[in-house]
């Protein structure tokens, strides 16, 4: 197709959807909005179709970023584990994970256009490691005990052999 064809079908096909713009019933224009219009839709539709034609002239293939296998919201699907946009397959923690590819949680996130509180560790085992760690006492300062429930404790009975008496 040649330029002064494509030219032409631009200009056509701008036209056309001026026309279908001003046909809806939704549409409240005034007469000064349609060449405004008409001329938007014609730099976009050029806007589109230049870059198309240079893509197919051009023999050499575009290089590819960093394909996720899969989506980001498909990776945090489920509460139990992640799931890797390097390789689609489900791990608990990312971070072991990422070191074996060489990348660190922040170059991972930069890769894939991630947040910076995208999370590299599930909800679930998260939550489990918190459980054992409270279980186990850690995260308390010396000296402090664990709360005091609302009963007082039992007084402790007495212990070894009852005393002889005299």
């Amino acid at each position: 197709m040649s330029d002064d064809a494509a030219e032409l079908s631009t200009i056509e096909l701008a036209t056309e959807l001026t026309a279908a713009w001003l046909g809806n019933a939704n549409t409240r224009a005034s007469a000064e909005d349609v060449p405004a219009f008409l001329q938007s839709i014609h730099a976009a539709l050029t806007a589109l179709a230049t870059p198309a034609v240079a893509a197919t002239a051009s023999p050499e293939p575009a290089t590819p970023g960093h394909v996720p296998a899969v989506t980001v919201r498909r990776s945090l699907a489920s509460k139990d584990h992640l799931i890797s946009l390097i390789d689609g397959k489900p791990y608990k923690t990312l971070r072991r994970h990422l070191s074996t590819q060489g990348l660190t949680p922040e170059e991972y996130r930069a890769r894939y256009g991630l947040k910076p509180d995208y999370p590299m560790v599930a909800p679930a085992y998260s939550e489990a490691r918190r459980a054992m760690a409270k279980k186990i006492g850690l995260g308390r300062k010396p000296g402090q005990g664990v709360k005091a429930s609302a009963a007082p404790p039992a007084p402790k009975a007495p212990r070894g052999r009852p005393k002889k008496a005299e």
